[in-house]
């Protein structure tokens, strides 16, 4: 959640800062609220103060009394009320964007930082994913739905081979890995950002109070909830292996075609937790480590700061890194990287302390590698026989060397 008195203090700047994400009307909203609750607090303190007598009290302190306490129950029924209120709009209020994001609301806001590597140039019309790759959709619709895949044979060592891969290069770089919870509770999912704004998104085990996550960042960041970290410690950095969920609410007519957006997918995330004064090179140090690792596959790629509209409630900055896709002959994202600030650690109670003494610290996270990395390297390295070369890095880790369709 937003720091709180510091928007009370300075409500311009931040409704000025929060209309770049949307419509500031949950911000005046919520200034309203706050000065409901506290005049109302401000009528319930004394009433309480009254109803506290020493010594036995008379017949008409008694008769008093009763007529207070009334009142003050009627008044505590209306600070409950606008507690509440209050509540549910603070909820809504999204981290404010950074400075240097760019203004604008959708991804053809973001801005262009750089592109590294030539994309192909292929003599024949080049072949997408599917007709490179052993990945069957129909058998995956037939027992689940639309939007999932089974990957078989030697693409399926290929994505395992690109998970072990991105977790060694990480462990390597001082990041823990982590094999994390898929199910969670409702205060993990809330303490991340996702809940109430994303729930849509979100699948939910009902009889069991449970939710499906879509990236392993919500167990890391939950992991330490309620915890009081050592400054000395920081950052921690780890990353995550896990299966992740999401509904895809929203992307009907988008993707339709191959397993680019999947309700089941993998992934290897980073998740930092780090000092307030940190975090912005953390972020630029997550930037590099996701770009090392597209590099050393030998990916073409660009990198865009995501418009300030097109944030998700939690971030104050974003960073994605688009592959080249030969076969729709654009870049497509392909990892992301966002600064979350103090914004999850507020809801998660993750605190250290300094000379001023508990404060939030700051979190931030990055993704390493999904499938659809593994579809830019069938796309990339495709030729006119429809077979594809695979990275040698990767061989190490199981995946095979050229590979016909």
């Amino acid at each position: 959640m937003i720091d709180w008195k510091a928007a009370r203090a300075e409500p311009d700047a931040w409704r000025a800062a929060l209309a770049r994400k949307g419509p500031a009307d949950d911000f005046d909203a919520l200034l309203e609220a706050d000065q409901t609750r506290r005049s109302l607090l401000a009528q319930v303190e004394p009433l309480r103060a009254k109803t506290k007598l020493k010594g036995k009290p008379t017949p008409e302190q008694l008769e008093e009394m009763r007529a207070l306490k009334t009142e003050l129950q009627r008044h505590e029924a209306e600070l409950e009320q606008a507690e509440a209120r209050f509540k549910e709009l603070l909820d809504r209020i999204p981290n404010p964007p950074d400075a240097s994001a760019p203004d604008g609301f959708t991804d053809e806001d973001a801005e262009e930082i750089r592109r590294v590597g030539e994309p192909p140039g292929f003599a024949f019309g080049p072949r997408d994913h599917l007709e490179l790759g052993q990945i069957d959709m129909e058998r995956g619709a037939k027992v689940s739905g639309s939007r999932f895949a089974y990957r078989l044979g030697e693409t399926a060592l290929l994505e395992l081979a690109l998970y072990r891969f991105a977790l060694d290069r990480l462990n390597a770089k001082g990041f823990v890995p982590v094999l994390p919870p898929v199910l969670v509770r409702e205060a993990a999912m809330y303490g991340t950002g996702f809940l109430p704004t994303d729930e849509v998104n979100i699948y939910r085990i009902e009889r069991d109070e449970l939710y499906l996550t879509g990236t392993s960042e919500v167990a890391l960041a939950a992991m330490h909830m309620g915890e009081e970290l050592d400054p000395a410690e920081l950052p921690l950095r780890y990353a995550g292996y896990s299966t992740c969920f999401r509904r895809e609410a929203g992307a009907a007519g988008k993707d339709t075609r191959g397993m680019f957006r999947v309700h089941q997918f993998d992934k290897v995330e980073m998740f930092v937790f780090c000092l307030p004064d940190g975090s912005r090179d953390e972020h630029e140090h997550l930037l590099a480590v996701e770009e090392e690792l597209v590099r050393e596959l030998g990916i073409p790629y660009r990198v865009v700061n995501i418009a300030a509209g097109d944030l998700g409630a939690s971030a104050a900055k974003k960073y994605d890194i688009e592959a080249w896709f030969p076969s729709q002959g654009r870049y497509r994202e392909i990892t992301s990287t966002s600064n979350t600030t103090d914004y999850q650690a507020r809801r998660l109670d993750v605190r250290h302390r300094n000379e001023r003494g508990l404060e939030p610290v700051h979190t931030l996270n990055g993704t390493a590698v999904t499938a659809r990395l593994m579809l830019a390297i069938l796309e990339n390295f495709q030729d006119e026989s429809g077979s594809y070369a695979v990275p040698d890095v990767l061989e190490q880790f199981g995946a095979r060397g050229r590979v016909r369709a």
